[in-house]
Formats: C-alpha cells, structure tokens, sequence
C-alpha cells in the first residue's frame, strides 16, 4: 500500500520590474535563477529536507529531467503529481549546491502560463517557487517538525503565490553582486523571525 503524499513548500521569488523589463528590451529569454529548496532547516511549513535526501534527488532530477529537457513546472500549484503541459509556465534548466541550499536556473516560456508569469513578474506581484514531491515525513520527537523520509520523490518545482520558506531570493539575472543578494537574505530572515516569535 502506498501511503506517499503530496509535498509542497514555498520559497519566495524577488525579482524588481527594472530588471525584467531589462531583459524584455534587450530581446533575450527571461531567466530567474535562486534558492529552489533549503536542506537540514525547518521550513514554515514544520518540514525538514535532509540534505542527503534532497541531494539524491536533486541528482536524479539533473540527470534525467533536465538533461532529456523535461523538466518543466506549472504556474500555479496543481493537486496532482503530473505536470500538466497546459498549465507550463517555466523550465528548469540547472540545479548547483551551494552550502544547504539547492539553487536553480529558470527560463519563463512563451506558452500562456508563462506570459502571464511574466507580466505578473514585470507588475512585482510576490510569487514564490514550490518543490512538489511525493513521499511521507516523520514526526521529531519533542518537535512540531517532521522530517522528510527516504521514500521521497522531487516531481517538479512551480511558480506560486504563497512564499513559505525563509531567507530565499530568485534574481533575474546572473551578475547580480552577491554581496546585495546576501543583504537581501539577512534581511528577509530576520523579517520572518520577528513576525514568527509574535
């Protein structure tokens, strides 16, 4: 019997209009790149990835999915663990490692679900990206945190409304200085544990 459910959690997107409307006016393909998914850390939602987990399947991901280019996402969050290419907004094109943090490369498509992701990006509506995976977590003793079990499956990442893990940035453009993404970091976590011990 199988008792693996649906997972998701959020991770906000923070993207200025100037920039989009940078790589708009030079003709290029929109890319966002930035934390997909945080390792060893209790995210808002009580869950913990361990890393060795997430790292197996980050792998698995990179090595199938992204490499026979089928690794796309939905805007919006299906209750479904297929991606519906109606719904396709954006493709991942890379995941790297840095620390505990799983980063990624996006490209926002041309498809309808991908023009409307644009131009809610271009108006700087907050978004958030959204790991969907199957599998079953486990209570931490004396925690109201589970923790994500060996039977774990990434399925995808998607583009949502509801950011829930801290302290994760997606920029549009690669060259931006680190020194200003780390700020934006520090601040954001900070912000998130003031409204959390309220």
């Amino acid at each position: 019997m199988n008792n693996k459910k649906l997972l998701i959690d959020y991770i906000p997107l923070n993207i200025t209009s100037e920039q989009i409307n940078e790589s708009i006016k030079n003709g290029k393909d929109l890319f966002v790149y930035g934390v997909l998914q945080r390792a060893d850390t209790e995210n808002q939602n009580g869950r913990i990835y361990p890393k060795k987990i997430l790292q197996r399947e980050a792998k698995k991901f990179k090595d199938i999915y992204i490499k026979e280019r089928r690794a796309m996402g939905e805007l919006d969050h299906p209750d479904s663990s297929v991606v519906s290419l109606k719904n396709v907004s954006h493709s991942i094109e890379d995941l790297w490692w840095e620390n505990n943090d799983l980063l990624g490369k996006i490209k926002v498509l041309t498809t309808p679900s991908g023009n409307i992701l644009k131009e809610l990006i271009k108006c700087s509506i907050s978004l958030g990206i959204s790991s969907r995976g199957l599998g079953t977590v486990k209570q931490i003793k004396e925690s109201d945190a589970v923790e994500v079990q060996e039977d774990f499956e990434l399925l995808t990442f998607d583009m949502v409304s509801s950011p829930s893990t801290t302290g994760a940035f997606m920029n549009l453009n690669e060259s931006i200085d680190k020194d200003i993404q780390n700020k934006y970091i520090k601040i954001n976590n900070l912000i998130r544990d003031i409204l959390r011990e309220e």
